[in-house]
């Protein structure tokens, strides 16, 4: 069975930058970013395999174009 998480950019303190993500177009969990050092954190504490995923992703644009996306996909 395939996985497929979203997420979208929303607003965020200066320093930081925000996704809402989930599986199926749920949205239905945060996660951070810290632009300057790429850690991620997710807000309920559950790093588990689909937010290292989207945030792997996420990261890898970023690397690729120098911004971060206003959405993302992945799919397995």
């Amino acid at each position: 069975m395939g996985m497929m998480v979203t997420a979208r950019r929303v607003e965020a303190a200066a320093g930081e930058v925000r996704y809402e993500f989930g599986l199926d177009d749920r949205f239905d969990r945060i996660l951070t970013i810290d632009p300057h050092t790429l850690d991620a954190r997710v807000e309920d504490g559950d790093f588990n395999s689909a937010a290292g995923a989207i945030a792997s992703k996420i990261v890898k644009a970023w690397r690729s174009s120098g911004e971060f996306p206003s959405r993302m996909l992945f799919a397995s």
